[in-house]
């Protein structure tokens, strides 16, 4: 894989453990535990940018994956920020959370702060595998994994957009949005992330390090599936919308986009 790459992915970590636990302490002040999603984007970034500079690897490969990592957490760290932290009350997921942990709120907040510079730091290696690739940029595979790239990106960005133009008009305050992707997916945003991380798995096959990519969708889809991404937001959306948000569960796929169910086409 090039150069000493444990030595880098390390480093980043120890950088990042000292970046989230600042964050952590900041979150005392503002309670407002998305600050660490915003914090894993940037980090991200800084991460990536820092490999580019020191990983051996072809300078238009670097460029490029410069450029993905950029884009994707560059829009989804201002999307986050600008729609749930500036001027914004804390995530339902988060105040949740924070009931359930009751007197250990303080502590196991921490744990999930530094959970962030721990994923920032195995994430961080699927672009590490693709900066180090020895073949001559670009094959046929990487412009292959770049279309799933910008499908995902797109999606996940129209998703995004979709809800929040929903949630917008206040007359939608209680309801379950159907608009668009979502009239596909519970979480087409939740899904588009997740495809987003094979674009790395496709455009790095056949090079050193290769297995090490597979850490991205597959992290990704336990995280969203089964811990803080599905769960926590289909517990906090029948909290609040009760009935309705039952049928929506009753007629349309949690994740994968595909038609609802004929109930959901006869409630128009």
């Amino acid at each position: 894989m090039g150069s000493d790459p444990l030595s880098l992915v390390f480093t980043a970590y120890l950088a990042m453990a000292v970046v989230m636990a600042g964050l952590w302490l900041l979150q005392l002040r503002v309670r407002n535990a998305s600050i660490a999603d915003v914090g894993f984007c940037a980090g991200l970034i800084v991460t990536v940018l820092w490999y580019a500079s020191q990983a051996t690897g072809e300078i238009e490969r670097k460029v490029l994956v410069a450029i993905l990592v950029v884009l994707y957490a560059g829009r989804l760290g201002c999307y986050i920020l600008l729609n749930r932290v500036v001027g914004k009350q804390e995530d339902a997921r988060y105040r949740r959370l924070r009931e359930l942990w009751g007197r250990s709120e303080r502590l196991k907040m921490f744990g999930y702060f530094h959970l962030q510079a721990l994923a920032v730091a195995g994430l961080s290696l699927p672009f590490l595998v693709l900066i180090q690739n020895p073949r001559p940029p670009f094959a046929l595979i990487e412009l292959a994994g770049l279309l799933i790239w910008i499908v995902a990106i797109a999606g996940e960005a129209m998703a995004d957009w979709q809800l929040a133009q929903f949630r917008s008009k206040s007359w939608n305050r209680d309801r379950v949005c159907r608009d668009g992707l979502w009239y596909y997916s519970r979480h087409p945003n939740y899904f588009f992330e997740w495809l987003h991380w094979w674009a790395y798995v496709v455009m790095a096959i056949g090079t050193p390090g290769w297995p090490l990519t597979w850490i991205g969708p597959v992290a990704m889809g336990w995280a969203l599936l089964k811990v803080t991404g599905i769960p926590l937001a289909e517990a906090q959306a029948l909290a609040s919308r009760g009935e309705e948000y039952r049928i929506y569960q009753q007629t349309t796929n949690a994740f994968i986009p595909w038609w609802p169910k004929r109930r959901s086409i006869e409630r128009g």
